[in-house]
């Protein structure tokens, strides 16, 4: 039945999963209460809001790390989130997304302030969008890249898609119990507010490559600087589970969801030292390419892209939905 979610089950699966308390918070999610009241530093804030539309798993871990990881890829750290969960109906389980929203929000020190939560007829899955908020000192932009930077990313291509292959399609892909294992793993490494933190203080641009990948993360530098951006692609760090993945479902590991890894721009005569940082956290990181002046765009191996890069996985969902 359509409508607000009763008062009764948000006090049972929302308002004790809020993340990690904060003094700052002066009106959190509570009951008749339409809006969060925050006390902040001083500082810049940074906001960012997304929502996660077609994964069938994880959604309220996915939804919570892609938001915050704009604000970290910003040069903020994650601080406060707003949640909206819409669901298909009473047999969604709301206690599972909410755990999953607490839980994301507790590993990188975050707090729930507000939200709503509803049912809506005619939805094929959960619908959740989480805003970010963060303070900082020095706002990261991801059109700050300058001829010269080197790119860097860190841990590997594709780990958010990877996941969600092996989650939600893992049944028709034909790949070994153990690789899907390990791949619907990578979940737990969707957050870069530690990369971010790590290489914040020598990046001149950073961002968090979501839909489309690598690829696309690369190309919206480009056209946010003005700047041509050269990718090699036997550079980029690409995993064994990923491989094997994407190759079963014959999509591209540069063009499917790349949330946990980081793409960050650094000046060539300061790389080494942002390298160094990410290694003294135990965060992997290859130089993956060069900027440099003229048309703005992405030149990737033999290919030169300068149009949107759609998402490898979205036709596999279409498919499922048009067989469902």
């Amino acid at each position: 039945m359509p409508g607000k979610v009763p008062p009764e089950e948000l006090l049972e699966c929302v308002f004790d999963r809020t993340g990690s308390p904060d003094d700052a918070v002066v009106q959190g999610p509570a009951y008749g209460e339409d809006a969060a009241a925050i006390d902040p530093p001083e500082g810049t804030l940074v906001v960012s809001t997304d929502p996660i539309s077609l994964a069938a798993s994880a959604v309220g871990t996915l939804g919570v790390h892609v938001a915050c990881n704009d604000v970290a890829a910003s040069g903020a750290d994650p601080r406060w989130l707003t949640a909206v969960v819409m669901l298909p109906d009473e047999e969604t389980p709301l206690e599972t997304i909410t755990d999953d929203i607490d839980a994301a929000a507790r590993e990188i020190g975050a707090t729930v302030v507000g939200g709503h939560s509803e049912y809506v007829d005619g939805l094929e899955r959960p619908i959740v969008t989480l805003t970010a908020m963060g303070m900082t000192d020095r706002f990261v932009p991801t059109g700050g890249v300058e001829p010269g930077d080197r790119i860097v990313l860190t841990k590997a291509a594709g780990i958010e898609g990877t996941a969600i292959l092996a989650a939600d399609f893992g049944d028709d892909l034909g790949v070994d119990g153990t690789t899907r294992e390990r791949a619907e793993s990578f979940f737990a490494e969707i957050s870069v507010a530690e990369d971010a933190r790590a290489i914040r203080e020598y990046a001149t641009a950073m961002h968090d490559p979501t839909e489309g990948g690598v690829a696309a993360g690369v190309l919206e530098l480009a056209f946010a600087s003005d700047v041509r951006l050269t990718v090699d692609r036997d550079a980029v760090p690409i995993r064994p589970e990923t491989a094997t993945l994407c190759s079963a479902a014959d999509v591209d590991p540069l063009r499917i969801f790349g949330s946990g890894a980081l793409l960050a721009t650094v000046p060539d005569d300061e790389v080494d030292d942002a390298l160094a940082e990410l290694e003294a956290v135990g965060i992997d990181a290859a130089i993956i390419g060069t900027a440099d002046a003229g048309e703005p765009g992405l030149t990737l191996g033999d290919e030169s892209i300068t149009e949107p890069v759609r998402d490898d996985l979205y036709p596999l969902w279409e498919q499922a939905d048009a067989t469902d």
